[in-house]
């Protein structure tokens, strides 16, 4: 079986779907909120509804199954029926009796949370979405993502023994939908995820993440692409936003996010095993991209771990 370069990619940056409140409203209703995550989602699972944001010339009209993603926002308003139009507020319990009771055939149907991911996550994430995306439900991936949209709703409604779980995998399954769909449906910017998905360079990006440690050089990727150096190069540039080689620097300081968070190596043996001459050429490209040293970077990390299970712990 060929390997799923997204979902490794996805499991690198910790990548989460938090599902955080929702609107139930029937006939004239409006609501606004401030936004603090740097990237929030809004679907919409029944009805339909018109959404503005700061940074947005037009609202976006969305209906059932329409889910619009925002990055870097400060607010967001919703507004939907005729006027005189009533103040909602968005609620974040979804065992709510207004819940509970909300009919899909007449009621405009709202949930909302953000994407989380780790630091480096994030700025892939960034770079890769606009302010606004408006993801519409149609087609074969749109019926997928409806299909999830349901799923993860029910479960969120229902309040059935392991709810919380069950919540917290269909909202992954959510969020994965809605990945695919964005790509798509969407003319993606130079960024990891159009590099991901770009299947002409899929056997170069196989031997820089199946080898990371190794010298790679162009001639190789390129043959291996089946392509001269020029064509590869310039198309790589035009998917990844960098050149094939910083893109391998990158991918491997992700990896070593990785082993310190979740391994024991010793920052040498990383350094070896991820290509570098030297632990101390290691941790300066460490420090470089992360903003800290490797071991500085593994305390940090573990020790905001064992503060959140402190906190979670009755």
């Amino acid at each position: 079986m060929a390997t799923d370069r997204l979902s490794e990619a996805l499991d690198l940056v910790e990548v989460r779907g938090v599902l955080a409140g929702g609107i139930a409203a029937r006939d004239g209703w409006w609501s606004r909120a401030q936004l603090s995550d740097p990237v929030k989602f809004f679907a919409l699972v029944s009805g339909r509804a018109r959404l503005t944001t700061d940074g947005s010339d037009e609202p976006v009209d969305l209906v059932a199954g329409d889910v619009a993603i925002l990055t870097g926002r400060s607010w967001a308003a919703f507004e939907a029926g005729a006027e005189p139009r009533q103040e909602v507020q968005p609620e974040t319990d979804f065992s709510t009796d207004r819940f509970a009771s909300a009919d899909r055939d007449t009621d405009d149907i709202v949930i909302g949370g953000s994407v989380s991911l780790n630091g480096a996550g994030s700025t892939l994430l960034l770079e890769t979405l606009p302010p606004l995306a408006h993801i519409r439900s149609a087609g074969d991936d749109g019926d997928r993502l409806l299909a999830a949209l349901l799923r993860l709703f029910d479960e969120a409604t229902a309040q059935r023994p392991g709810s919380a779980f069950a919540v917290q995998q269909h909202a992954q399954i959510f969020l994965l939908e809605l990945l695919r769909s964005y790509v798509d449906q969407s003319a993606l910017p130079s960024s990891w995820l159009r590099l991901l998905v770009d299947e002409r360079l899929r056997p170069a990006l196989d031997l820089l993440h199946g080898c990371p440690g190794r010298p790679w050089g162009l001639e190789e990727l390129a043959r291996a692409a089946a392509m001269s150096r020029t064509t590869f190069a310039e198309r790589f540039r035009q998917a990844a936003g960098v050149p094939p080689l910083t893109y391998l620097g990158r991918w491997r300081m992700l990896l070593a996010q990785r082993a310190l968070r979740d391994g024991d190596a010793g920052v040498a043996a990383l350094a070896e095993a991820l290509g570098y001459g030297s632990e101390s050429a290691f941790s300066t490209a460490f420090k470089r991209v992360v903003g800290e040293s490797p071991l500085r970077y593994r305390a940090r990390v573990r020790q905001n771990v064992t503060e959140y299970v402190r906190t979670q712990t009755p």
